[in-house]
């Protein structure tokens, strides 16, 4: 395992698991928090046996946001060309799952929304109360957030600030599963051994045509699509995909 203060890596197979590790102050986001998510998301981006990515908090809570008393002596806790946290306007290419126990507010419900899957305990509550304290979201919240859940859900919860529990939240459909609380980690873990267990073309491929279609027109849409996953079609993965069906074995990718 690496440390450092304020962030942990460890490598579990295929999968990184990325903790932020401030429990004292709720994994609350400083600029070492924000260094240590991006070195460890360059890791996970360059890594070629790095399938999938993880991040969560210790001490039983994801991330309270960002920290506002290093915030007030003048710290912003922003990674140049990463954004907020060294993750929301630059989150990695190799998929990322969030593994939420306990609060998940504010910047830490942003990360969060960064992620590609959400895993949630019971007991997580997540939130976007800025405008209770005379702030805007603005890692990301207000864009992502109605992208993610139904229009009238998100206004709710932007426009009171309210906290949101998990059930509410996989009832919107923003969490993928739910676990008793003190098992968030092991079933992103889960999943994400699902997907490291994939062709990496194939999923690399499908999670950039999923991000980037938002914005293409109808008559553009399957020939930019094509210009994705023609060349993943062609690759000797997916031919060792169809041998591997074939012959009833494991597939043996080789990522090109």
């Amino acid at each position: 395992m690496m440390t450092s203060d304020a962030v942990l890596t460890e490598k579990r197979g295929a999968v990184l698991v990325i903790t932020m590790n401030r429990p004292e102050v709720r994994n609350a986001v400083n600029l070492e928090v924000a260094w240590g998510i991006a070195a460890a998301l360059d890791r996970l981006d360059a890594e070629p046996d790095l399938r999938a990515g993880v991040i969560t908090g210790a001490g039983g809570t994801f991330c309270a946001g960002m920290d506002l008393k290093a915030f007030s002596a003048g710290e912003l806790p922003k990674v140049p060309g990463r954004g907020f946290a060294g993750l929301v306007a630059a989150p990695p290419r190799t998929p990322l799952i969030a593994a939420v126990e306990g609060y998940a507010l504010a910047g830490g419900f942003e990360i969060v929304l960064a992620c590609d899957l959400v895993v949630a305990a019971q007991g997580a509550v997540f939130g976007l109360p800025e405008v209770q304290r005379g702030l805007t979201p603005a890692a990301g919240g207000l864009f992502r957030l109605p992208r993610r859940i139904p229009y009238h859900v998100a206004m709710d919860l932007v426009l009171t600030g309210r906290r949101w529990p998990a059930a509410e939240a996989a009832a919107a459909g923003l969490v993928t599963r739910v676990t008793p609380d003190g098992g968030a980690l092991e079933a992103a873990l889960d999943l994400a051994a699902q997907i490291a267990g994939n062709a990496p073309l194939a999923v690399a491929a499908s999670k950039r045509v999923i991000l980037e279609s938002a914005d293409w027109s109808a008559e553009e849409s399957f020939a930019r699509q094509e210009g994705i996953v023609g060349p993943v079609r062609s690759s000797q993965d997916a031919a060792e995909g169809a041998r591997a069906f074939v012959e009833k074995r494991q597939p043996v990718w080789q990522e090109r």
